[in-house]
């Protein structure tokens, strides 16, 4: 007899819709107890799915597992994996069951995983198992409990944890699960910390009641609270916001190479022209009149404004997303994370789409200099925490005010020529800013590359 068609046991397309089946009963079934559940009992059936290979209370899991390791396909194992963690992940960050979380990742320590087994399925299991517990997957997965739950230590990285989320959330590519669960989590990360500092800065007292302080959220010492007077002193029409609106109003209608010039100004006007600040407008000039010149001649688009926002960014910190760019280099081994800050700060508010691209770029950053001991870092470290203090305060929605504080039978003094000390900040929700929603913007619009 003439077979005159293959098998769908060796049909590519057929074994591909198996596994895709498969995964799809994995994810079902997690979705379900996880919803009604305790997460102990959770922990129980994952385990004994993926780790310990055992029977679970669903008779379809163990055979979806049996063919997703039959079709000898290591990276769909690890998707499969990855997305089942993330569903657990994003339904416990959301009923605040973050011990659930922990103990899941604690999962990852079991020594079965290490044992031989003569089975060859089994053996393939907990060799992928441990080829996945090394990979960067499971790396980005323990940023859900670093910092959080652990007694040690943690490494000087982890305190820019709301940074190194960002490459998961934007990434396309990534299941939805680990995207709204990294969201999440950094969103969360960030609104605890201009939390902590509006509270520290309203607070913030003058006298010496030390027991009625309160910590200071920052790495900054009581220089914080200089920065932040420094940055809230200037306001009304040489605000940074109402110099953004300025720029955006006077810029439309530009052709694109007369805005390109004009960004430059914007970005560096108020800085004082020292020889640095000129050495930094020179090389950012020349960089930007390279770019997209075949657009110089056409009216700005939004488009067009968005990636050149995005390729600034780049410039300013990490040109090929892996190492510090010629100009961060040069702003932060000069003394001038201020600088630095303030321009990405004006930059953002110009174009707030930019702000996940900017924190995946500052993500970068740290991914390169965690290899180095925290002593060789202190450069790196001051720039993000004025950068987190200078964000919180100009592009967030808690607002900073001077208030003048007279002393008892004291005259006010010209506000003018007053002194700093004479002043107490004050903190109050913003209702009219709202910051873009996070997604990553395409980069491939309108032919541009």
């Amino acid at each position: 007899m003439v077979v005159d068609r293959v098998s769908d046991s060796f049909n590519p397309r057929r074994r591909n819709q198996d596994v895709q089946q498969a995964q799809q009963t994995i994810y079902d079934f997690l979705l379900e107890i996880v919803k009604d559940w305790p997460s102990t009992d959770v922990l129980e059936e994952f385990r004994g799915l993926f780790l310990q290979h055992q029977e679970t209370v669903s008779t379809n899991t163990a055979p979806a597992l049996y063919s997703i390791l039959f079709s000898n396909n290591k990276q769909e194992f690890h998707n499969t994996l990855k997305r089942s963690c993330y569903i657990l992940i994003n339904n416990w960050e959301v009923a605040r069951e973050y011990g659930a979380i922990r103990s899941l990742i604690q999962l990852f320590t079991d020594p079965t995983i290490r044992k031989v087994s003569l089975s060859p399925t089994i053996k393939r299991l907990r060799h992928w198992l441990q080829s996945f517990v090394d990979s960067e997957d499971f790396k980005d997965l323990k940023l859900f409990v670093q910092n959080r739950f652990s007694n040690e230590a943690p490494h000087w990285s982890r305190r820019y944890t709301a940074y190194l989320l960002a490459p998961q959330y934007i990434d396309t590519s990534n299941p939805l699960e680990q995207r709204e669960a990294a969201r999440a989590l950094s969103q969360r990360l960030r609104d605890k910390f201009k939390f902590d500092l509006a509270m520290y800065t309203a607070h913030f007292p003058k006298a010496t009641a030390q027991r009625e302080r309160r910590v200071n959220p920052t790495m900054l010492g009581d220089s914080a609270l200089r920065v932040i007077r420094a940055l809230v002193a200037k306001r009304g029409m040489f605000s940074h916001r109402n110099l953004a609106r300025i720029f955006q109003q006077q810029t439309q209608g530009l052709t694109y190479g007369s805005y390109k010039n004009s960004l430059v100004e914007y970005l560096l006007f108020s800085a004082i022209k020292t020889d640095f600040v000129v050495t930094l407008e020179t090389r950012l000039q020349k960089k930007l009149n390279g770019l997209y010149v075949k657009f110089n001649h056409q009216p700005l688009d939004a488009s067009l404004a968005l990636l050149t926002s995005n390729r600034v960014i780049d410039y300013l910190m990490t040109e090929d997303e892996e190492t510090p760019s010629s100009l961060f280099s040069l702003l932060l081994t000069n003394g001038r994370p201020l600088t630095l800050a303030i321009v990405l700060l004006k930059l953002l508010l110009i174009s707030p789409s930019s702000h996940p691209y900017l924190d995946a770029r500052i993500a970068d950053l740290i991914r390169y200099y965690e290899q180095f001991p925290r002593e060789e870092c202190q450069w790196i470290i001051n720039f993000l925490e004025i950068y987190g203090v200078t964000l919180a305060i100009c592009g967030s929605d808690v607002q900073y005010n001077l208030v003048q504080v007279q002393q008892d039978g004291a005259q006010a003094s010209n506000p003018e020529t007053a002194s700093l000390e004479e002043y107490r900040i004050f903190s109050q929700m913003m209702r009219e800013l709202h910051w873009a929603p996070v997604h990553r913007a395409s980069e491939d619009v309108n032919g541009i590359s």
